[in-house]
């Protein structure tokens, strides 16, 4: 489908409703793919039925067999959800509002009882005194949704409040119209009626409003068609080998679909713990929202004690400000959550205000754990100006409820929360690795989301015509960084010669460390070099700090001195010193507080200059094993430098907070912008490392790619403009391999681009083409960029490659 779209140039909007319609059906597939066994939980199994049939030739047809009751109970929830319209692409209220369903039918089926035997003898559920249980209309059926919850990977409060609130009316509304009727819905004088007025009544919702028809799951041809299965009173004997081979491939499409995760950036999968056990789409997405919900248990969506403390703590409170942020937010967010376009329906109130507690509280938690880090780092010093700072509260928000959407699986994807929110894009990327830094309990997946959308702001959304990034740097009279002055030295990769550095920066550590991947940490001990720092070890205050057009650099928090702020830190040469295996112990780890850590200083002589004395401070962690590690602290010895070995050493008070480094290790250029380059730098970096490993690229070549690249980057910034970083490095890519004579053919450098996991059709068949003299934009269907072609064949004529 997406070829032909491709291959056709359809408009975006039709591919938009493509995009939806895809989704619900992948939404129906999934939760499909669940009802089967839960159904075969409660009632009888219809292959074990069909069997039985089979016996005897001729065989009277009963008007309520497991099969019909199969169809029917799918139906009523196909067309309920059908009529929940905010419902109906979302997995989890989806799964939740199956279980209703279930426990409807499970419920009239204890009504009737001429009707038990339909029911699974060994389910859980089912009341002790089955057979002797006498039940009138009037009375409340058993509700079971408490054990469907937990056989089957549910959410208690949530399918309850689903069933309160949302199905139970409905289905009393379906009695009022007739559609539904009796006392018992599975009586035998009641079901066909039932059941023909049901089905009509969702063929006049499929003709009018409908997306797909979701009975084609239960269609006679389903196998062929989606591979779903079928009873196997339907299915011939010389099919059977056939349909094994049908649902392998199925299971394959599902593994594809599996949890609606993303994939795993480039920047960020050497950096996960490893995968857990296989679980199906449903649990994966249930079980992100109970993670979510044990993260705020017991939490309020109000400033804890300790939090106002530190507001009152400041020269001018700020509590009265983020309040009313908070509540402006939460109106607009609740606004258009459930505002109706043309994309996706509205949804209801009560889930927007749901999702927004949840945020909330998400919010106030993170907001207090990072005050705290920097009240710790900068030793009590005044924070007013940085919870004075609008933009990073309201990223900070926008950030939590992006996480409750996501694990949620709405359709409401990034960026639609900061383009409700008015936020820009190059604001709100500084505020996800403070957060994932801040909390730990974010899943994989939740850390691989956040992840994958740093990217995406890095990639293009940072780059359009409006961006604060164009701002940034006229206000640096449009300098921009290069590789060098933003990068750590030691996180180059050595020159040819082998002396001094390259111009590729190598893979340093994970621009989004998360503690929970700390546990499976091996790169100080592995190919990785241990004097490379993390890629941005830059607090949070220095986030938000770069200076305006027209105004004087200041510091947020006054002027700090080097000694308060951080520890000159040595290495002589030649020095040898045992630390504990790297897999015990990582730089990060140095989370325990000034008095669980114990401090060793050693004094040694070392090549300083003029027979200089230089002392090694230690870091000493205590690790697992109930001993001592002893971290050294690396610096140029260049420079001179002054240790006070009685001076105590404050490790951070826990994983957010940053060790700083010495003005020898820095780059030559701090600050917002340069941490933005500094990520650039490095997503490009580990995309082209991938592209050269697929296609076997020297590293000479791997090279002239890099420095083309960054030179067009830096010199040519406006070819950014409503582009991509790919088409930049794909152009780079293509050139430099014609220019130095070792070809790869474009489409060979498609089809390994197109393995990557951010790769999209649009970013090379929908390439911006501008004429350079008027700047109007010409055509955006082509497969190059004519511009950055001139660009890079007359720098390449100037230079020697």
């Amino acid at each position: 489908m997406k070829k032909w779209m491709d291959m056709s140039n359809l408009p975006q909007e039709f591919r938009e409703r493509v995009e939806r319609l895809e989704r619900n059906f992948e939404v129906s597939t999934v939760i499909f793919k669940k009802f089967e066994p839960i159904f075969f939980d409660i009632f009888q199994n219809p292959f074990e039925e069909s069997s039985k049939l089979h016996r005897s030739r001729k065989q009277r047809r009963v008007p309520c067999s497991v099969k019909d009751l199969f169809n029917f109970c799918w139906t009523l929830f196909v067309y309920t959800k059908g009529n929940f319209r905010m419902i109906g692409d979302d997995l989890v209220n989806s799964y939740h509002l199956l279980l209703c369903c279930l426990d409807l039918i499970f419920a009239n089926a204890l009504l009737c009882p001429n009707r038990r035997d339909l029911l699974n003898p060994s389910f859980k559920g089912l009341p002790v005194e089955l057979h002797t249980l006498e039940m009138k209309a009037s009375e409340d059926p058993p509700c079971v949704i408490a054990t469907l919850c937990e056989l089957h990977d549910g959410l208690l409060v949530e399918a309850k409040g689903i069933k309160e609130h949302y199905f139970k009316p409905y289905i009393a509304k379906l009695f009022d119209r007739k559609i539904l009727k009796g006392d018992c819905l599975l009586d035998l004088c009641n079901f066909t009626e039932n059941n023909k007025a049901l089905n009509k009544e969702y063929e006049e919702y499929v003709l009018t409003v409908g997306d797909f028809d979701e009975r084609v799951f239960l269609g006679a041809d389903a196998e062929e068609e989606i591979g779903t299965r079928k009873f196997p009173a339907d299915v011939p004997a010389e099919k059977m080998a056939a349909r094994a081979h049908m649902e392998c491939h199925l299971q394959q499409h599902f593994e594809k679909k599996r949890s609606f995760a993303p994939s795993t950036p480039l920047t960020g999968r050497r950096y996960l713990r490893e995968k857990e056990t296989a679980i199906t789409p449903v649990a994966s997405a249930t079980q992100s929202v109970s993670r979510l919900q044990s993260m705020v248990a017991g939490l309020k969506n109000a400033p804890s004690e300790q939090l106002t403390a530190i507001f009152e703590s400041c020269a001018r409170s700020p509590l009265e400000s983020i309040m009313s942020r908070v509540k402006e937010i939460g109106e607009t967010f609740c606004c258009c959550y459930t505002q109706s376009t043309d994309e996706q329906p509205g949804s209801h109130i009560d889930f927007a205000v749901n999702r927004l507690k949840l945020a909330e509280i998400l919010y106030y938690k993170i907001l207090e754990t990072i005050m705290v880090q920097e009240t710790r780092r900068l030793h009590g010093k005044d924070l007013t100006a940085l919870l004075e700072q609008d933009v990073f509260h309201r990223s900070l928000l926008a950030c939590c409820l992006e996480i409750v959407l996501f694990a949620y699986s709405s359709p409401r994807t990034f960026p639609w929360i900061i383009e409700v929110l008015d936020i820009r894009p190059f604001y709100f990327y500084k505020v996800i690795e403070v957060l994932i830094r801040s909390e730990e309990g974010l899943s994989r997946d939740m850390v691989k989301h956040l992840n994958s959308i740093e990217e995406q702001i890095l990639e293009s959304l940072a780059w359009t015509r409006n961006s604060a990034l164009w701002n940034a740097l006229e206000a640096s009279e449009n300098k921009v960084p290069t590789c060098e002055e933003v990068i750590f030295p030691s996180n180059f990769e050595a020159s040819n010669g082998g002396s001094g550095f390259g111009h590729l920066p190598m893979m340093p550590l994970s621009p989004i460390i998360h503690p929970r991947v700390k546990e499976v940490r091996t790169d100080l001990g592995g190919s990785l070099r241990r004097d490379m720092q993390p890629l941005s070890p830059i607090s949070v205050h220095e986030r938000y700090s770069s200076p305006t057009a027209g105004s004087a650099k200041r510091r947020l928090f006054g002027d700090d001195s080097p000694k308060e702020t951080q520890m000159e830190k040595i290495l002589t040469k030649g020095t040898k010193l045992t630390i504990a295996p790297a897999s015990s112990v990582g730089a990060e780890n140095m989370s325990a507080s000034p008095a669980q850590t114990v401090l060793t200083m050693t004094t040694t002589t070392g090549p300083g200059k003029a027979g200089q004395k230089v002392t090694i401070p230690l870091h000493g962690i205590a690790n697992d094993m109930s001993g001592i590690t002893l971290i050294p602290i690396s610096i140029n010895l260049g420079q001179p430098c002054k240790v006070d070995a009685q001076a105590p050493c404050h490790p951070p008070g826990n994983q957010g907070a940053e060790v700083a480094l010495p003005a020898a290790g820095k780059p030559k250029r701090t600050g917002s912008l340069a941490l933005f380059y500094r990520k650039v730098y490095h997503l490009a970096s580990v995309r082209l490392r991938d592209l050269c490993l697929k296609l076997d690229v020297s590293n000479d070549l791997r090279r002239k790619i890099w420095t083309c690249f960054e030179f067009t980057l830096v010199h040519c910034a406006d070819l950014m403009k409503d582009r991509h970083l790919d088409q930049l490095l794909l152009c780079a890519f293509y050139i430099m391999a014609k220019v130095t004579k070792e070809e790869r053919t474009f489409q060979d450098i498609m089809k390994s681009y197109r393995n990557q996991p951010q790769a999209n059709s649009h970013v090379y068949r929908s390439v911006l083409l501008r004429n350079t003299s008027d700047d109007v934009p010409l055509d955006k269907n082509a497969n190059s960029d004519m511009e950055m072609t001139e660009v890079r064949c007359g720098f390449w004529e100037k230079r020697q490659v």
